[in-house]
């Protein structure tokens, strides 16, 4: 009964990590209204590192780590805060926060091409037929609500949000190959830290402060959630599921993540539910499911999402 009540705890902190990140996207969408793509990622990890420094002080986890580690660290946090961020938030000026949600679970795509170039992964009828089937879902994201569907409807925001799935996918890889000896709250930190350092000159370039008070409370509500509960929050819960929940298990969890995404853009951005959209979303989900199979423990890392 105790072993019971811990999964269904551990599930209750992993939905909750899924729901904060398939929301991240309306919120940051509302912040861009106001703020540039560098401020609003500057200010997130700001936000987030002085949270996440808090969990870890308030559960005593050890810090320090071999120097010899700190190149890892800086290069993971390039790719998996600094320019993953920078993509997705810049995106999301070009598209609609709901296609973003459908196009970000391609990712484990990308990582199979990867695992097969750098581990030597083999390629299967289920994988290849799960591919072709994501890209035939991609292609109906991309074109819905295009007059034709020729034109393929790549505006130059789908191809960002695409660069920011295949870049996650080597983030992914390299984070599993790295091992960097630190809990995956502390290692979060790290790397949210490094990417706030990274981002800073740039909001200091572009003066993204003098922005702020043009917030209204509902803005800065936003802006705080994304530093405190997505890239706080939602990586602390999804650690912590993770001390009971196989990597799989909890994986199959992220598939809600775009249909919260969904949701919430139409809830709070009223933004127009299209049936190609949804279609190609859940033609998606359905390729990924094939693809990710027996990949999804081996290459899911402790602190799978660094975006959101």
């Amino acid at each position: 009964m105790g072993a019971l009540n811990s999964k269904m705890a551990a599930s209750l902190y992993a939905g909750m990590a899924i729901f904060f990140w398939g929301v991240s996207f309306v919120s940051a969408k509302v912040v861009l209204d106001k703020l540039d793509p560098f401020t609003l990622v500057t200010f997130r990890f700001g936000i987030g590192a002085v949270f996440l420094l808090m969990i870890v002080l308030l559960n005593g986890e050890r810090m320090r780590f071999p120097l010899n580690y700190f190149p890892h660290l800086f290069i993971l946090a390039i790719l998996g805060t600094f320019c993953h961020q920078l993509l997705q938030t810049t995106s999301l000026i070009f598209i609609d926060a709901s296609s973003a949600g459908w196009l970000i679970s391609v990712t484990p795509v990308f990582t199979v091409f990867l695992s097969m170039i750098f581990l030597h992964e083999k390629m299967n009828f289920r994988k290849a037929i799960g591919i072709i089937t994501a890209i035939i879902g991609v292609f109906m994201v991309t074109t819905a609500g295009a007059e034709n569907r020729f034109e393929f409807g790549l505006n130059f925001g789908f191809f960002l949000m695409l660069l920011s799935t295949l870049n996650w996918a080597v983030y992914t890889v390299l984070l599993k190959s790295l091992k960097i000896p630190l809990r995956p709250t502390v290692l979060t930190f790290y790397i949210t830290l490094i990417g706030f350092i990274v981002s800073t000159p740039f909001i200091i370039r572009n003066h993204g402060w003098e922005r702020l008070p043009d917030l209204s409370t509902v803005e800065w509500g936003h802006l705080i959630f994304l530093g405190v509960f997505v890239s706080g929050t939602g990586y602390w819960f999804w650690a912590k599921s993770l001390e009971v929940l196989q990597a799989s298990q909890a994986g199959v969890l992220m598939y809600l993540e775009p249909i919260v995404t969904f949701l919430a853009a139409i809830i709070i951005l009223h933004e127009k539910a299209m049936m190609m959209s949804i279609a190609g979303g859940l033609i998606i989900i359905a390729g990924v499911a094939a693809v990710n199979g027996d990949i999804t423990g081996r290459f899911r890392p402790p602190s799978i999402r660094n975006k959101r």
